[in-house]
């Protein structure tokens, strides 16, 4: 399939087919869905709270959480769930420790993790607090340090649950396909100093990112019995386009789709029984199926054993060197 199809086929997907009519009950399962409090984290926070799941909101407004929280309770009184806030900030390597030992001093397993949340549209001149690309530190290093500090837990619910329940989530995009450079990322320019790039195509390497990280991640958990996978939620209308300009915004208004689809992307990914242990890596497309990956981003995914160029290993090593005093 040529890009113009996966656009079309990514774009204007078929009817989701796992929704809130084929979600069990959740009583007991422990779930963090990061960015929560809005868009697609926020309706998802909604479905899964609804079946009496144990949900943590994410972020880094409080006010907002707090908000989210009331209206999801409000929503559904006879759910016999518990919503909790848990304040995150993936743009400070430094203050995510802390987040993860709040949420550890208080629950004793951890089913699913959605690493939901993300920014688009900010300009190179704009950092995290370390100092790294606001795009590629907020979407791919804060996402994979948080991961990382849960990771024991997720092994330790895994080793007591059904095999391929424990999950972990990664935010992909249709412009890993798209805007994507050739074969994802250029390792050698993550600080964007040899060659600056737009904020369209920096976003694009930061989900390229996260499509690493997920992938290599669920080569090394094998064993582990935690399965990653990567998703495309859709083309929806969120707070993401909110650094979007006037002509941008009204292109993609055409092809938005309601958030609650992409809610229904990620349900699928996190919570569909279709979804085998022997899946771990793969990428998830609008509304819950399994779609491909572009061709010479394909080849960054294997190792050079495999006759790939291992550019996902490489940036998974990369990321846990530069958040290893953090950790």
């Amino acid at each position: 399939m040529g890009l113009l199809g996966i656009f079309m086929d990514q774009s204007y997907p078929p009817k989701p087919t796992f929704t809130e009519k084929e979600l069990p009950d959740l009583t007991g399962k422990v779930m963090i869905v990061t960015g929560g409090y809005s868009g697609v984290g926020y309706q998802l926070a909604k479905l899964i709270y609804a079946k009496n799941a144990t949900v943590y909101i994410a972020g880094r407004r409080a006010t907002e959480g707090n908000r989210a929280m009331q209206e999801i309770t409000a929503a559904h009184p006879s759910s016999n769930g518990k919503l909790e806030f848990l304040f995150l900030d993936l743009s400070d390597l430094w203050s995510i420790k802390k987040s993860a030992s709040d949420f550890l001093e208080k629950e004793s397993r951890l089913d699913v993790l959605w690493n939901n949340a993300g920014v688009m549209g900010l300009p190179t001149s704009q950092k995290t607090k370390q100092g790294y690309d606001a795009l590629l530190g907020t979407n791919c290093l804060g996402p994979y340090l948080f991961t990382k500090l849960l990771h024991p837990l997720l092994v330790k619910t895994a080793q007591s649950s059904v095999a391929g329940s424990v999950r972990v989530l990664w935010a992909g995009s249709i412009v890993v396909h798209m805007q994507c450079p050739k074969t994802g990322m250029d390792l050698d320019n993550l600080d964007y100093q040899k060659k600056n790039e737009t904020a369209a195509v920096r976003y694009a390497i930061s989900k390229a990112g996260n499509l690493f990280i997920g992938s290599e991640w669920a080569r090394r958990d094998s064993s582990n019995g935690v399965v990653h996978l990567v998703f495309n939620p859709g083309n929806l209308m969120t707070s993401l386009q909110r650094n979007m300009g006037c002509l941008e915004r009204h292109f993609y208004n055409a092809i938005m789709h309601d958030a609650i689809y992409g809610a229904y992307t990620e349900l699928w990914a996190g919570l569909s029984p279709a979804v085998r242990p022997s899946d771990s890596g793969r990428y998830v497309i609008p509304w819950g199926r399994f779609g491909p990956i572009r061709n010479d981003i394909a080849e960054s995914l294997k190792s050079k054993k495999e006759g790939g160029n291992g550019k996902a290993a490489a940036f998974l090593d990369y990321c846990d060197q530069q958040t290893k005093i953090y950790q």
